[in-house]
C-alpha cells in the first residue's frame, strides 16, 4: 500500500490535469441522473447515452415514466443489457418515487437503496453527483486502480470504499471517484495498463513492479552471451 503522502501526491496530479471532472452519463436533472445510473450496471455509459435521449424526451419524471408504461420503457432500453429486469426495476422505482417522495428522488442513503435496481453504488453516485457528498462509488475502474496502484487495496467494492474514504484527502474527495472512473476507463486499462502515459504512475505499485521487471529483462539480455554470427 502507498504511503499517505503519496496518495496526497496522486490525487494532485489527477486534480491538476482535470480539476473538474464530470460524468459521462449525459442527464439534465436529478431523476434523469437516477435513471441512467441505474441503466449502468453492466453497461457502458456511451450504450446508455445511446438510448436515453428519447427515453427521457417521453419520461423526464417519475409520474411520466410510470405512464409510460413497462411496454415502453423495455423497447426504449432493449439495447442495454440486462434491458427487462432493468425496466422492470425503473418501473417500480418510479412508482416508488411518486408513493413515498412525491415523485422526487431522496437525499437519503436508505431511501436511495430502497428503491428496486438502486445498491450502494448507485446511491453513491446519486449522492454524490446531484446532492454533492464526498461519497465514492466503486465500480469496476475504481475498484481495479485502487487495488492495483495500492492505494487502497480491498477484497470486495465495500473494503475498497471504506479504505479510500479514510484515505483519500478531503480536500480530493468531492471528485475522488470521478478521477478514478477516467483513470480506470483511459489509462489503467484492465488488460494491458498505460503506464508509460500515467500521470501517476511515480506513486503507484504497479508501475514500480512494472519498471523493475523492465529493469531486470535488461539486465539479462545485457548478461546473456550473445551468439556469434553463423558462417555463410
Amino acid at each position: 500500500m502507498i504511503s499517505d503522502a503519496e496518495v496526497e501526491r496522486f490525487f494532485a496530479t489527477l486534480a491538476a490535469a482535470n480539476p473538474d471532472p464530470l460524468p459521462e452519463l449525459q442527464y439534465s436533472s436529478v431523476f434523469e441522473l437516477l435513471v441512467a445510473v441505474m441503466l449502468s450496471a453492466q453497461a457502458t455509459d456511451a450504450g446508455v447515452n445511446k438510448a436515453t435521449p428519447a427515453l427521457f424526451a417521453r419520461a423526464p419524471s417519475a409520474q411520466a415514466m410510470l405512464a409510460l408504461g413497462l411496454e415502453e420503457i423495455t423497447q426504449h432500453i432493449r439495447s442495454i443489457g440486462l434491458y427487462r429486469t432493468k425496466a422492470r426495476n425503473l418501473l417500480q422505482t418510479c412508482a416508488l418515487l411518486v408513493e413515498r417522495h412525491d415523485g422526487e428522488v431522496p437525499h437519503s442513503r436508505q431511501a436511495l437503496e430502497a428503491l428496486p435496481g438502486v445498491g450502494r453504488k448507485t446511491a453513491n453516485v446519486v449522492l454524490n453527483v446531484a446532492f454533492g457528498e464526498p461519497t465514492i462509488a466503486v465500480d469496476t475502474h475504481v475498484f481495479r486502480v485502487a487495488n492495483r496502484s495500492g492505494l487502497a487495496p480491498g477484497r470486495n467494492p465495500l473494503q475498497v470504499e471504506q479504505l479510500l474514504l479514510r484515505r483519500v484527502p478531503a480536500a480530493y474527495l468531492q471528485h475522488a471517484h470521478h478521477w478514478l472512473i477516467l483513470h480506470g476507463r483511459y489509462v489503467c486499462l484492465a488488460r494491458r495498463p498505460l503506464c508509460e502515459s500515467c500521470r501517476v504512475s511515480a506513486w503507484c505499485e504497479h508501475a514500480w513492479c512494472e519498471h523493475g521487471r523492465n529493469l531486470q529483462s535488461r539486465a539479462q539480455s545485457a548478461r546473456s552471451p550473445q551468439r556469434p554470427p553463423e558462417s555463410p
